[in-house]
């Protein structure tokens, strides 16, 4: 099927025809690292059961966020610290968009977001936030995010993606966002495949740019 839009010119069709193939073998390749993604061999052994809190204080064992039906557990780390008076604004752009999504998310696999803050930081931020299914859990007193990424040995903040999978004896690591950490040059984008905001922008004419960013308030 051939599409055109109203008042076209014929060198816009052609110039948009060539851009169309791009995006379909942009479409290809990002189902084929899709396909090696899953193809991945076992991962690392969870060698401990790191004991998360609750906003209200309530502590979660790692191996109970699974739900019973499920294998399949995503973690982001979010950056915010005890010492930090404000959580990373990317980040909460990023849940932000993931707090409405993480209902249907969940009907698959489970998520939650985890963070250094102390459990009345997080509670206190999902008041401000209003967010509703999103599961926030702080990993204080635990080594969950020097482990996996989402701080380093001094405190400093990451942001990470993780998935792990549970099997009837144990608990491997899958995948983590390690692009963050890669030396490319500008952002890390690591996590762009799932944040609506940079997707709408590269649509449009000016795109996305280099020096917008998003923030808590407006």
């Amino acid at each position: 099927m051939t599409v055109t839009f109203p008042g076209e010119s014929d060198a816009y069709r052609r110039s948009r025809n060539t851009l169309l193939q791009e995006e379909l073998a942009l479409r290809a390749l990002t189902e084929r690292v899709a396909t090696l993604r899953r193809a991945l061999p076992e991962g690392g052994l969870l060698t401990t059961d790191y004991v998360f809190t609750s906003p209200t204080g309530q502590k979660t064992k790692m191996s109970d966020l699974f739900k019973s039906n499920r294998n399949t557990l995503a973690i982001y780390s979010l950056m915010f610290g005890p010492q930090d008076s404000d959580p990373c604004p990317m980040c909460i752009s990023l849940l932000d968009g993931l707090d409405r999504q993480a209902q249907h998310i969940c009907q698959t696999i489970d998520l939650v977001v985890v963070s250094s803050a102390t459990s009345d930081q997080l509670a206190e931020l999902v008041k401000m936030r209003g967010w509703s299914n999103l599961k926030l859990l702080s990993a204080q007193g635990t080594d969950y995010q020097s482990d996996y990424h989402g701080q380093t040995q001094d405190g400093a903040q990451h942001p990470m993606m993780n998935v792990f999978q549970k099997t009837d004896t144990n608990i491997r690591h899958f995948w983590g966002s390690e692009g963050y950490f890669a030396d490319v040059s500008g952002q890390p984008r690591h996590v762009d495949q799932i944040w609506p905001l940079w997707n709408v922008l590269d649509m449009t004419p000016d795109g996305r740019g280099d020096s917008w960013y998003p923030s808590l308030s407006y």
